[in-house]
């Protein structure tokens, strides 16, 4: 039995019926599951022989009528989907960057019965910041919906090594820094460490530029962005 109908029995067993009523005229789950897969399929990058890296970062577009019909099984369908994703990616080689984020939008320029599907790599960020720090902090990070406080030099990596650890195939293992000068304004600077796939910074390569509010790093698949506080604690 193939995984789309495994998927579909279990949406089925679980709530006795009421997705198949729900959605007879329109947008069907396992049509949703199957575009996931797909979305999998043309997206997995290589990185090595069995491995390759595929997106964790969904967003379901539907019509209002649709979106209406899925509100009261949303919780639910989101949680199959999640797992029968694992399941495929397990079946495939595939890898998640971070943990699985799926959720359903309105699209208005869609009718009954279609959707579409928006995805990325979005990498699981670690480091080793108190929430002391990130309160007091005058400058900080926003990387993948995540805050890192600038308040000393800060390497930027894949490696257990780097104060900030993204889990990126494309990032280095000490990838970049961000040297801190302390003043009323501080004074930032980034500096590529000798990465494989070097950094760009609005957009254009280099390897060592200065950072201001809204100063936009790329390494790999992340963007970070530089975010000055007015008046820290």
């Amino acid at each position: 039995m193939g995984g789309l109908q495994r998927f579909e029995q279990r949406l089925e067993s679980m709530i006795s019926g009421a997705f198949a009523r729900a959605f007879r005229s329109a947008v069907q789950p396992v049509e949703i599951a199957a575009a996931l897969q797909r979305e999998c399929d043309n997206n997995a990058q290589v990185l090595s022989r069995q491995r390759r890296l595929v997106p964790n970062d969904f967003h379901v577009e539907l019509s209002q009528p649709d979106l209406d019909r899925l509100q009261p099984f949303d919780t639910a369908l989101v949680d199959d989907l999640t797992n029968q994703l694992h399941d495929y990616a397990d079946e495939q080689g595939y890898v998640f960057p971070g943990p699985i984020s799926l959720d359903f939008e309105l699209a208005g320029d869609l009718t009954t019965g279609r959707f579409r599907i928006r995805s990325g790599a979005k990498a699981q960020v670690s480091g080793d910041a108190s929430d002391t720090r990130m309160t007091r902090a005058a400058a900080y990070l926003e990387v993948n919906g995540t805050r890192h406080p600038l308040d000393r030099d800060l390497v930027v990596g894949r490696g257990t090594e780097a104060d900030l650890r993204i889990n990126d195939p494309g990032v280095s293992r000490r990838h970049i820094e961000f040297r801190v000068q302390h003043g009323p304004i501080p004074q930032i600077e980034v500096l590529d460490l000798g990465s494989t796939n070097g950094m760009l910074v609005d957009g254009q390569k280099v390897q060592r530029a200065r950072a201001e509010d809204g100063t936009e790093v790329r390494i790999g698949n992340t963007t970070m962005t530089v975010r000055l506080v007015e008046e820290p604690a």
